[in-house]
């Protein structure tokens, strides 16, 4: 049985962690707010720019010139901007994982001592009992580390995904300023 000292202790131990996993949440919404500024920032300077550009274009040829070479840094400047989003998202996730893996390993270690204390006060004839508490905390344990497995092996393909992403509207993008140079 939990004292009342251990439950008060558990409870403030809880608080901090969704504290911090609060913080951390707003830590990573902060980063979000300040990429799309920095992004609308510098997409509203590059437009004027490239305004100012295509009211001075001589002829047809410069002006098309000028749209065929906006092609490629827009797709780098997005395959940037996707990068830094991913970044912030994953830094994020990683945080609050870390805490889970954190959470559950503790209340794996809790249940365990639990178990081991049940069963040396438990009566005579009980052991096939124990053992099977003993053999569904295992499982349960088990299980645990299949579902973080699980989900590190998802989040790496879903890294690789974006990468792959990245690359290819990059050199889409590439591929469609020649052709339009040309």
């Amino acid at each position: 049985m939990l004292t009342p000292e251990q439950l008060l202790a558990s409870q403030k131990a809880n608080l901090e962690t969704i504290y911090g996993l609060t913080t951390k949440a707003f830590e990573g919404m902060e980063k979000l707010v300040e990429l799309n500024l920095q992004a609308a920032k510098a997409a509203l300077n590059e437009s004027a720019q490239h305004s100012q550009a295509l009211l001075s274009a001589k002829d047809a040829q410069e002006l098309l010139a000028l749209q065929a070479s906006m092609f490629q840094p827009l797709a780098e400047k997005a395959a940037a901007y996707s990068r830094h989003l991913y970044d912030i998202a994953s830094g994020t996730t990683a945080e609050f994982s870390k805490a889970f893996e954190q959470k559950v390993a503790e209340s794996q270690a809790q249940f365990a001592t639990l178990v081991d204390n049940a069963s040396r006060n438990a009566p005579a004839g009980s052991e096939p009992l124990v053992a099977m508490m003993k053999s569904a905390v295992a499982a349960a344990n088990n299980a645990a580390e299949s579902v973080q497995k699980a989900v590190k092996q998802a989040t790496d393909v879903a890294e690789a995904n974006a990468k792959a992403v990245t690359e290819s509207m990059t050199k889409s993008a590439a591929a469609a300023t020649k052709a339009a140079k040309r």
